[in-house]
């Protein structure tokens, strides 16, 4: 009977306790949650939330928190099913809207994410990093204006944010805003010195606005904080070549191509310089494997017509436009400025009719470059094709109505061709414009009765 009751009491015992564990157990496990989470065992944090959950499962913080382990864990897909039972169980947690759209800005799912930040500011509208996502969303769908305006949003309610100053100046850079990009990275950098990625920004604002020494400094300064960032070189080697300084700046882009064998921009401004110190092979090659990322189209040439006065008239034209005519650019994606330059280069080289296939492209790739045009005409016009010369001439002064030497080189094939009255127009034009050159065939060829044959 004895043992009867002591049995019965410890079974009694152990139910009292399983109901006591039960009352805790879930608030327990969410705790531990916490405190793992806090300590970066992501993977235990996100057992304990579900042991949390399977007690409770109507408590939408263990979902939240659960997500946040998850992405930590860099699962996506199960962080987004969790912040989905949050937010049914809590519609007004701006939080949970806010990582969703982070998640959905990963999965590129911007639509989603856009939806997902509007919310979070409505629910939140004094919370200045709902604005900054929002805005970063915004940059990565190429929304800048928009994404300006979130960005000064976030500023006016947090103006110490290194985050947010950081991120409007690249916003404006986009926007070729270089002073107010350049205030905001001197900003930024005032309150965090060594953020690589605001002098980086400053570095380039300096450049565009051709303070190339101080853009030097702070690109300096940024390779000092982080040497294995190929962009870094870059710039850098841009800001030397821009001065001049073309060896460093190939050194610079040497860099950059070790670091990063694929970037096509480096290997085209290595190239650049590399003519410009006259290695031309070597120059061809880069720009060669710059260009060998996309397709290359052929066309074909037209019927050549050569003319002595042609070819001494427009011949210190043709000397400008190899030697200094085109400037260092920065290589944009569809690449026309690498075509561009190797067909100076092969033109250069005497490859003449494969310099027009790269000039070809370069027009194709940048229809609304008036200066691709004016240098396929002039290189046109000393391989022959005077009508291919003209057309481009016309192209250039539609693109660009104040382009002297598109209406000198016109002017010289519209005489020779027997237009004198167009012909001396346009010449006086170039001459109005600059081009003092014009003035000698002016002096020699309009002010008089044109010779004509002898019957």
């Amino acid at each position: 009977m004895r043992s009867i009751l002591v049995s019965t009491l410890s079974i009694l015992f152990c139910l009292l306790t399983q109901v006591v564990v039960a009352q805790q157990t879930a608030a327990d496990f969410f705790n531990e949650g916490i405190t793992k989470s806090n300590a970066k065992n992501f993977s235990g944090a996100s057992q304990s939330f579900t042991a949390a959950i399977i007690l409770n499962p109507e408590n939408a913080p263990s979902y939240y928190n659960r997500a946040l382990a998850k992405i930590s864990l860099n699962d996506i897909q199960g962080a987004n099913a969790d912040l989905d039972q949050a937010i049914e169980l809590n519609s007004a947690d701006a939080n949970s809207y806010l990582y969703r759209g982070l998640n959905r800005t990963k999965q590129e799912d911007f639509r989603g994410a856009m939806q997902d930040f509007n919310r979070a500011i409505e629910l939140s509208p004094n919370d200045a990093a709902l604005f900054y996502q929002r805005g970063l969303c915004r940059l990565q769908i190429n929304y800048m204006s928009s994404a300006l305006l979130d960005f000064n949003k976030a500023a006016s309610l947090d103006p110490a944010d290194v985050n947010i100053l950081t991120a409007r100046g690249n916003c404006k850079t986009q926007l070729a805003d270089y002073k107010g990009a350049l205030a905001d990275f001197t900003l930024a950098l005032e309150k965090a010195p060594a953020r690589t990625v605001a002098l980086a920004g400053r570095g380039y604002a300096r450049f565009k606005l051709e303070d190339y020494k101080n853009a030097v400094v702070d690109f300096n300064r940024a390779i000092e904080l982080n040497k294995e960032d190929p962009e870094l070189y870059y710039r850098r080697g841009l800001v030397r070549t821009r001065i001049g300084d073309y060896e460093n700046a190939v050194a610079d882009f040497d860099k950059t191509v070790l670091l990063n064998p694929t970037h096509f921009k480096a290997l085209f401004s290595r190239g650049f310089c590399r003519s410009r110190l006259g290695s031309t092979k070597q120059a061809i090659t880069d720009i060669d494997k710059s260009i060998d990322i996309g397709p290359v189209v052929n066309h074909n040439q037209t019927k050549a017509y050569y003319s002595e006065f042609i070819t001494t008239s427009t011949l210190p034209l043709l000397n400008a436009v190899v030697q200094e005519r085109y400037k260092m650019t920065e290589l944009t994606d569809e690449r026309s400025e690498a075509f561009l330059i190797r067909g100076i280069l092969k033109n250069t080289s005497g490859e003449g009719k494969a310099s027009i296939q790269d000039l070809n492209r370069a027009v194709e790739l940048n229809p609304v470059n008036a200066e691709a045009y004016f240098i396929r005409a002039t290189i046109r016009s000393s391989l022959g094709d005077q009508k291919g010369s003209l057309i481009d001439c016309n192209s250039t002064i539609k693109l660009n109505p104040r382009h002297a030497e598109a209406y000198y080189l016109r002017g010289v094939i519209r005489y020779d061709s027997g237009d004198e009255p167009n012909a001396c127009a346009d010449l006086s034009r170039a001459g109005e414009l600059g081009y003092v050159q014009a003035y000698k065939i002016i002096g020699a060829k309009c002010n008089g009765q044109r010779p004509t044959a002898m019957r």
